[in-house]
C-alpha cells in the first residue's frame, strides 16, 4: 500500500483504472448475455469473443508502440471517451428489439480495439509514475485494484439485467469509461512517451525482439496464455447459469464474480508474494492449481454452490500468478520499453481468454457444456507443465537471474 499512500499521482490513476476495468467487466458480462438471450445459441457467444480477438490481433502492438511514442494522457483521454460512446450506442440497441444482432458484433469489435489501443498507455503511465522502490508494491496493488473491479463490475452488472434491464448495465459501463479520462486529466505529473521520436514500426518491431530474446517474459506470456485458451470458459457461463443451474443473471453474474472474489481475497494477501525468490516456480504451480479448479467445476453441475467454491479456488490462483507474473515482467523490462511489452502481454492476456471462449463453445457444441469445461481444465494443467519444460529459465528465475536478460 506504500504505493497508493505515498504516490498521489498514482493513487488518482489507479482509482481512475479501477472504474474503467469495472466498466470493462460490466460489458463482458452484459454482451454474451445480450446474444444469448436473443440467439439461445453457445456458438453465437463463441463468436462475439472470436470478432474481439480479431481486433485485438490487430490493434494491441501498434497500441503498445503509440504508448511508447505519444503523450499517454491524450491516449487515455481519447480512448476511454470513444469507450463509453459506443456503449452508450449499445445501450440505445438493447432498448430497441428490432435492433438487428450484427450491431452488437460491430460495437463488440470497435469496443476490444479501443481497450487494445488504451491498456498499454494505462499500465505504462501507472507503472512510470512510480519510483523503482514502490513498483513491486504498485504491481500488487494494481492486481488488487483490478480483481475488485472484477468483483464489483460483473456482480452489479448482473442485478441491474436481472432486476432493471440490459440499459442499465450498459449505463454503468458508459459512466465507468469515462472515470479514468477525468483521472487522466487530473495527473499533475508528465505522461508523455520516452521515445517520441522513434517511428511506430521499429518501436513494434523491438518490443517483439526483446520479448523473444528474453525467455523469461516470453514464457510467462506462453504459460498465461495456454492457461486461457484451455480453462477459461465464460462464454459458457450463459448456458450454464440459465440452461444448467438455472439461476438466471444474478447468477450469471455470481459465476463472473466468483472468479474475482477468490481472486480479490488473494490479492489482499498477495504483498510477500511480490518477496518470494522462486517466482517461476510459483508461477508454474499457480497455473496448474487453476486448471484443476476449473475441471472441478466443470464436475460440480449438481451443486452451484459447489461450482462457485470451485471458482473461487481458480480465482485465487490466477490472481496469485498474475501478481508473480507481473512482478517478473514488470521488474525485468526497462522504462522506453514498457508499453510495448505491456501492449503484448496484453494481447496475450486479452486474446488467450476470448479465443478460449471460442474454442469452448466449439467443443459444446459437439459435446456438452460440462465436458467442454472439465476437458479444458485438464489441458490447462498438461499445457502449463508442457511451457515449463519447454522454458526451463523460468523455473530457475530466482536461482539466477541471469535468465531475465536478453
Amino acid at each position: 500500500m506504500s504505493a497508493f499512500r505515498s504516490e498521489r499521482d498514482f493513487r488518482v490513476l489507479a482509482l481512475g483504472q479501477v472504474a474503467s476495468e469495472m466498466g470493462r467487466q460490466v460489458l463482458l458480462i452484459a454482451m454474451p448475455y445480450e446474444v444469448y438471450v436473443r440467439t439461445g445459441s453457445t456458438f453465437a457467444v463463441g463468436l462475439l469473443a472470436l470478432v474481439q480477438v480479431a481486433s485485438l490481433l490487430g490493434l494491441s502492438l501498434p497500441g503498445g508502440a503509440l504508448a511508447d511514442t505519444l503523450d499517454r494522457r491524450r491516449i487515455l483521454v481519447v480512448t476511454q471517451a470513444a469507450l463509453a460512446a459506443f456503449t452508450v450506442l449499445l445501450l440505445a440497441g438493447s432498448r430497441d428489439p428490432a435492433t438487428p444482432l450484427w450491431t452488437v458484433y460491430l460495437a463488440a469489435f470497435v469496443i476490444a480495439a479501443t481497450i487494445a489501443i488504451a491498456r498499454p498507455a494505462q499500465k505504462a503511465a501507472l507503472f512510470t509514475i512510480v519510483t523503482r522502490e514502490r513498483l513491486n508494491s504498485a504491481v500488487a496493488l494494481d492486481q488488487t485494484a483490478n480483481q475488485l473491479a472484477s468483483v464489483l463490475g460483473p456482480a452489479l452488472g448482473g442485478i441491474l439485467i436481472g432486476t432493471i434491464g440490459l440499459p442499465a448495465a450498459y449505463a454503468l459501463a458508459a459512466a465507468s469509461f469515462l472515470c479514468l479520462g477525468v483521472a487522466a486529466l487530473l495527473i499533475r505529473q508528465s505522461l508523455a512517451a520516452g521515445t517520441a521520436g522513434l517511428s511506430r514500426l521499429r518501436a513494434i518491431r523491438e518490443g517483439v525482439t526483446y520479448v523473444r530474446r528474453t525467455p523469461v517474459v516470453a514464457s510467462t506470456m506462453v504459460m498465461d496464455f495456454t492457461a486461457m485458451l484451455f480453462g477459461f470458459p465464460v462464454a459458457l457461463f450463459p448456458a450454464l447459469a440459465l440452461s444448467v443451474f438455472g439461476v438466471g443473471a444474478p447468477g450469471l453474474g455470481l459465476l463472473v464474480s466468483a472468479i474475482a472474489i477468490g481472486a480479490l481475497i488473494a490479492s489482499v494477501l498477495s504483498g510477500p508474494l511480490t518477496a518470494m525468490r522462486h517466482k517461476g516456480v510459483g508461477v508454474t504451480v499457480l497455473f496448474a492449481t487453476w486448471g484443476t479448479a476449473i475441471a472441478l467445476f466443470g464436475l460440480a453441475t449438481f451443486s452451484f454452490p459447489l461450482a462457485l467454491l470451485f471458482l473461487a479456488i481458480a480465482g485465487a490462483a490466477d490472481i496469485a500468478a498474475a501478481v508473480l507474473r507481473a512482478s517478473i515482467v514488470q521488474s525485468t523490462i526497462p522504462d522506453n520499453m514498457r508499453g510495448r511489452v505491456t501492449s503484448i502481454n496484453s494481447l496475450i492476456a486479452t486474446a488467450g481468454p476470448r479465443l478460449g471462449d471460442f474454442e469452448a463453445t466449439v467443443v459444446a457444441g459437439f459435446t456438452s457444456v460440462p465436458f467442454s469445461v472439465v476437458s479444458g481444465g485438464i489441458l490447462c494443467v498438461l499445457g502449463t507443465l508442457a511451457v515449463a519444460r519447454a522454458f526451463p529459465q523460468l523455473l530457475a528465475f530466482g536461482k539466477d537471474r541471469t535468465t531475465t536478460t536478453p
